[in-house]
């Protein structure tokens, strides 16, 4: 990604919060490279060079501020400014709980390996294993920075399965050895509190008022709650259950605004590598990685678009903590009312959900997972026999293979879809709008969304919503988020 280096400069001699995340300044004279946002004296200009990425910086021989922290620093938006196919692998890179082969990670992309490392150095000019490490590392210092666990711990919970091998390369990218991290003074962990906490960054602006009312209306019993505190929004929060490598726990999500972080707070049973797949998917679920000024600046060419933006500025599109657990609530949502879905879907958990005790001794469930759904008949969820066929046979194509949830393509994911019996291009967007977070997934058929390019009392037509739709790529999916926010502040439910 090429970067302006006066634009960066002055950035980095303002230390704007706007630009955190969005590149690296290097110091040659130290050896270090900082976010711009770091509070130390700025060095002179002829003395720093610029990266895009923390991975970029760390591989060109520079070792990570301890004052600035780049762990802690935002994504950066030049992850999401490379082909399809890079964005793709750095997805499965991150979702896995330990390095794979590249020959392994290709194949899975429909390449070869090789071809593999050249996108990577064209892209970044650095390989597919130097960006793991680097953000393992990363994520390992925020670790001993901000808990207790056990460094032994720590090694396992950053994706690595020997010690020695994460002493190697947490010393090689910090000069320093775990050990002498965590008994440098710092922050004390989690003060004796159980569980463990973690802290996402993002650039603001952040609505995060309006991200928990729409998770609040699709709530799902027993696995999701959104405690709301609109006196003072800070004390509101986000609860779901989850189960990952075996490990069953409850997390809870609250916003620092005035850090401009997300505030997790995890409790599992047992030991395992989680702490890494859980910051990603949370990441993704609250879309903390979108590039909000870019999307706006686009955006705000549709009229309509930019009176929305105007009052809620920041857009930010909803994810989901499981793509096969959104999908099948899509399904069941095809037609119906938001209220009826999620009631129908409580159903679905309640009869076929893993319940389990939380932490406060209330009784919490788990999503279903695929195998336990496989003998479900699901015609007695109060939805008609096709819709119950419909829901067997998205089970089954899960369950053989025919249904790829490992960041397809938006055309392939949709071909996928459609192919199935009962399901229609709306679910097939939708699904990859919601549960896997495709920027471009645009259901057009949408009855908000035709409402809402409607002119008065006629709606618009799918092709209509397609045409106007087409400059907005390739953000769509955001532009339908606020058609349907738009509906709102035109009185409509």
């Amino acid at each position: 990604m090429q970067l302006d280096p006066e634009i960066c400069n002055r950035a980095r001699l303002a230390r704007d919060k706007r630009f955190d995340g969005r590149f690296y300044t290097a110091v040659k004279t130290t050896g270090i490279f900082c976010r711009p946002v770091c509070p130390a004296r700025p060095p002179l200009e002829r003395n720093v060079e610029y990266f895009a990425t923390a991975a970029e910086a760390a591989a060109a021989g520079y070792r990570p501020c301890l004052r600035c922290r780049p762990d802690a620093a935002p994504g950066s938006p030049a992850w999401g400014l490379v082909s399809t196919t890079v964005q793709r692998a750095l997805h499965l890179m991150r979702r896995e709980r330990e390095l794979q082969s590249m020959e392994l990670l290709a194949e899975r992309l429909g390449i070869s390996s090789r071809y593999l490392r050249k996108l990577f150095a064209e892209n970044f000019g650095i390989s597919p294993l130097q960006v793991w490490q680097t953000e393992r590392a990363l994520f390992a210092f925020s670790l001993l920075r901000d808990t207790d666990l056990p460094i032994a711990e720590i090694a396992f919970e950053a994706g690595f399965n020997s010690l020695r091998r994460f002493n190697g390369v947490f010393k090689e990218i910090y000069r320093r050895t775990p050990s002498e991290v965590r008994r440098e003074p710092g922050p004390s962990g989690n003060s004796g509190n159980p569980g463990t906490r973690l802290y996402l960054s993002y650039r603001p602006p952040m609505d995060w008022v309006g991200m928990l009312e729409f998770f609040a209306a699709r709530a799902l019993p027993g696995v999701e709650q959104v405690a709301m505190d609109r006196q003072d929004p800070q004390r509101s929060i986000y609860q779901r259950s989850f189960t990952l490598e075996g490990r069953r726990g409850v997390l809870r999500v609250r916003n620092d605004s005035a850090r401009n972080r997300l505030e997790v707070h995890v409790l599992a049973e047992g030991s395992g590598a989680v702490l890494f797949r859980i910051r990603e998917q949370l990441r993704q679920l609250f879309d903390l990685d979108a590039d909000t000024e870019a999307i706006a600046a686009h955006l705000t060419r549709d009229h309509l678009l930019s009176q929305v933006l105007a009052k809620m500025p920041g857009v930010r599109l909803p994810g989901a903590w499981d793509p096969f657990e959104y999908a099948l609530r899509a399904i069941l949502g095809q037609q119906i009312s938001v209220a009826a879905a999620t009631t129908i879907a409580g159903r679905v958990v309640a009869r076929h959900g893993e319940s389990f005790t939380g932490p406060e001794g209330e009784e919490l469930y788990l999503f279903p997972t695929p195998e336990q759904l496989a003998e479900a008949d699901f015609s007695d969820l109060g939805v008609t026999r096709t819709r119950a066929q419909t829901l067997r046979n998205f089970v089954q194509a899960t369950l053989n293979g025919q249904l790829d949830f490992r960041e397809p393509d938006l055309e392939s994911w949709c071909r996928q879809m459609t192919q199935l019996p009962g399901i229609g291009d709306w679910t097939a967007h939708y699904t990859a709008m919601r549960g896997l977070s495709m920027p471009d997934a645009f259901p057009a058929s949408d009855l908000g969304i035709l409402i809402a390019l409607g002119d008065g009392d006629n709606k618009a037509t799918p092709k209509q919503a397609l045409a106007r739709a087409e400059v907005w790529r390739p953000w769509r999916a955001y532009g339908a988020l606020l058609l349907w926010q738009s509906l709102k502040f035109r009185g409509n439910s």
